[in-house]
């Protein structure tokens, strides 16, 4: 198994859609890409922490590969906006890679070329990349939040 960190808007639904992928074995929600140490929730909607909203999944490279991983998290959000998705606005909702390793921030920056190369939108691609640091869990009541509020079918398996 492999770890991938992404950050798309509101980590409810970017889990949501990652656990609908095949070779996804497991995720989780929590916060990301910040300063402080073990921030709640509260806090990083305070905009003090420097935290994203961001999903850990772990995955199966012989089943979805890291490229096509990163492939879908552009798919799943708008990587045009700049510290929002859709309503939801703050920096805590930013578009985000923390790359695992060096390989995993050079396929990033790959997609991410290729992406602005190819889409025909006169929009930057604002997504940062960048190394992974600590990955702080979020509170319990925000683990596949969906699944728990009835917004999506539980993943078998998983």
């Amino acid at each position: 198994m492999e770890t991938a960190t992404f950050a798309a808007g509101c980590f409810w639904g970017v889990e949501a859609r990652f656990r609908e992928l095949d070779g996804i074995q497991d995720t989780e929600v929590g916060y990301a890409g910040g300063h402080a140490k073990d921030p709640t929730y509260e806090q990083v909607c305070s905009h003090r922490t420097g935290h994203a909203e961001a999903v850990r999944v772990q995955f199966d490279p012989g089943r979805i590969t890291y490229e096509e991983l990163v492939e879908a998290f552009f798919a799943l959000h708008d990587p045009t906006q700049l510290n929002r998705q859709g309503p939801d606005l703050g920096d805590q909702y930013r578009s985000a890679i923390f790359a695992e390793s060096p390989t995993q921030e050079r396929v990033a920056r790959d997609v991410k070329a290729r992406l602005m190369h190819s889409d025909g939108s006169k929009r930057p691609v604002v997504t940062e990349i960048s190394p992974a640091g600590p990955f702080y869990r979020a509170e319990e009541y925000h683990q596949r939040y969906h699944e728990k509020h009835g917004r999506v079918p539980a993943r078998r398996g998983a």
